[in-house]
């Protein structure tokens, strides 16, 4: 009757082998190490880098343990501290010979001290959080105004094209402030001005100002528009500052909004507080301009000399200057998406451009005035610039979008793809508070994290041992399989352990029990009805299930709920209380029954099972079961 078949317990074995293997990562602790990213989006980091990498370690005397390429840097693990800086001053010296234009980032962090067979099965250690592994916190501070300076900024161009296509006179169009003043000479150009932006642009507003016998038109942005634009804002910094920490290497990293103009970021296990400022504060723009062909600018490019007026000398990424004009045909804000692919008749990667309305029209203007000559489209960081690429126009280009080619290989294609799609930061911020959480911290919180788990723990099985007996014991060891498949689980799926997670841990602890008493009780109350031990085993189990299945629902509805919409330290909790309800109900229910089947399921004649005591109240005795 309480019997499992072969494959039940070989499933049993695989679960808690890929439990045992998948934990074991979290008791190795971490190695410093020293990380080499890009610091510009046009250098990349390769097996050259690596050679370098190696090579300045080794005439420093520095020894790593392992130096590895892991996607887009460079992971160089070492034995103790003194070794990481001695390595970090040498990877500096040999990959930044300027320091006023470094192309490298050189950053301290934190690996795994995992052995390279747990590596090699994709076995890592769950991410801690701040307050468990130490690390900073920065509050910025989104300067909104400049974003809607820069919106009326764009606005006034898009006003001044459009009166002139619609041949409306005027006597200037300026910026005042977050307004625009259009100055009109009579008041008919002043009605046909007004129609034109109540029809051409929504998300603006006039009204008539009269100067003695000037004619003003006061232009400003909706207030539900100005809202919008920083919102919008907003949600492009945070986006760009995802993109910018991954150059980092920071595991989980928080990036969320806090109120209407405040972003919170938080660097869990960085130590270089100072190049982790550096990285948040980087300015990236995007612009097009025109290449000057001109006689002059040939000679220039060549000869190295003095540039022509009215231009500028910018290297492209095989190291040739090109001289381009200053006047800037487009910028990054006109961009709406970059991707790969191949042109459909020379089946040669290329680069596929969608522009908005207003990027659209200007490049539709530019590309059918300037047939046959260079485009370049060049990258700025830091106030340096660098050409992207420069293709040729071969005809005119409408409808916003935009194909790129010219001699680019697949992963070329790719790389500039990912660079024009990669935005710049929608406004300025500047950091308005910084703290930093040592690593002491950290380990005291997971000290007493681990040791509220651990005591929880043992208190539990203590209990139920003494109430229960074998039944009480094999609870307990169900109950230590619960904790190891829920570490795994956050391990595999690498999710961020935090001081609320751990907390959720314990309590995970004693929801998990709760199954298994209510399947002792429910054994208990089938033998004091009468019923032999095996019926007893084989009836507690299935009609205890139902209650377990209903009970452990509902209570997952309510964490998924938190999951869903909650944030921050709400959504740690949640993560790790979810997954240990269902862990719970597998090992409570499942791996429970196959230890209680293989220690009574061979036994034909059972008389008796270790379950504590048996009450029956009605005759006001109690039987021993075991």
């Amino acid at each position: 009757m309480n019997r499992y078949p072969v494959w039940k317990y070989v499933i049993l074995v695989i679960t808690l082998l890929l439990g045992v293997i998948y934990t074991l990562p979290n008791f190795f602790g971490e190695a410093p190490a020293v990380q080499v990213s890009s610091a510009k989006a046009t250098i990349k980091v390769d097996t050259s880098t690596l050679q370098k990498v190696e090579d300045a370690l080794k005439s420093a005397g520095a020894t790593p343990q392992s130096v590895v390429l892991e996607g887009t840097s460079i992971r160089a693990r070492f034995e103790n501290t003194d070794q990481q800086l001695k390595a970090k001053d040498a990877i500096q010296k040999a990959l930044i010979p300027d320091a006023a234009d470094p192309q490298f980032v050189v950053a301290l962090n934190l690996v795994s001290r995992s052995p390279d067979w747990l590596t090699a099965l994709h076995a890592s250690p769950m991410y801690l959080g701040l307050d468990l592994r130490g690390g900073v916190h920065f509050m910025l501070q989104v300067d909104m105004q400049a974003a809607l300076t820069q919106r009326i900024e764009s606005l006034t161009g898009d006003l001044r094209s459009m009166m002139r296509e619609k041949d409306i006179r005027h006597g200037g169009i300026a910026r005042n402030g977050q307004s625009i003043e259009i100055r009109l000479r009579d008041a008919q150009q002043q009605e046909a001005a007004k129609r034109l932006i109540t029809d051409q642009f929504a998300d603006l507003q006039s009204r008539e100002v009269t100067d003695g016998a000037e004619l003003r038109l006061v232009v400003s942005i909706k207030p539900e528009a100005a809202r919008k634009v920083q919102e919008q804002a907003l949600k492009q910094n945070i986006t760009t500052l995802h993109n910018r920490i991954n150059e980092l290497g920071v595991a989980e990293p928080v990036i969320q909004q806090q109120g209407l103009d405040r972003i919170v970021v938080q660097l869990p296990g960085v130590q270089d507080t100072a190049k982790a400022k550096d990285i948040l504060g980087r300015t990236a723009t995007l612009e097009v301009r025109m290449v000057d062909e001109s006689t002059e600018a040939r000679a220039a490019e060549q000869a190295g000399g003095l540039v022509p007026f009215g231009t500028e000398r910018y290297l492209e990424r095989d190291g040739r200057p090109l001289i381009v004009k200053k006047q800037v045909v487009l910028t990054g804000d006109n961009l709406t998406d970059a991707q790969p692919g191949f042109d459909s008749q020379t089946q040669e990667p290329v680069v596929n451009l969608t522009l908005d309305a207003k990027g659209a029209r200007i490049f539709k203007d530019v590309t059918r005035d300037n047939v046959g000559k260079r485009m370049a489209i060049i990258l700025f960081e830091k106030g340096k610039g660098e050409v992207v690429t420069a293709p040729v126009i071969r005809a005119e280009i409408g409808g916003g979008r935009v194909q790129i080619s010219g001699r680019m290989t697949t992963v070329e294609a790719n790389d500039t793809a990912l660079l024009l799609r990669a935005g710049s930061l929608a406004a300025p911020m500047e950091i308005i508070e910084e703290r930093t959480i040592g690593p002491s911290l950290g380990a005291e919180n997971i000290a007493k994290g681990f040791n509220s788990v651990t005591w929880g723990f043992l208190v539990i099985v203590a209990f139920m041992v003494i109430y229960y007996a074998m039944f009480g014991l094999f609870s307990g060891i169900a109950l230590g399989v619960n904790l190891l498949f829920l570490v795994a689980i956050l391990s595999m799926l690498q999710a961020t352990l935090t001081l609320p997670g751990m907390a959720a841990m314990a309590l995970a602890l004693g929801m998990a029990i709760d199954s298994n008493v209510l399947i002792n009780e429910r054994v208990r109350e089938e033998l004091r009805n009468g019923a032999s031990p095996q019926a007893a085993i084989h009836a507690g189990y299935d009609r205890a299930w139902a209650t377990i299945f209903d009970s452990n629902i509902t209570t997952l509805i309510a964490g998924v709920a938190l999951l869903a919409f909650g944030s921050g330290p709400v959504r740690g909790f949640a993560v790790v209380h979810c997954i240990g309800i269902l862990t719970s109900m597998f090992s409570a229910v499942f791996f429970s029954r196959g230890l209680v089947n293989l220690w009574y399921g061979g036994k034909k004649k059972l008389k008796s099972v270790s379950i504590g005591t048996v009450w029956r109240p009605e005759a006001d005795t109690a039987v021993k079961a075991d």
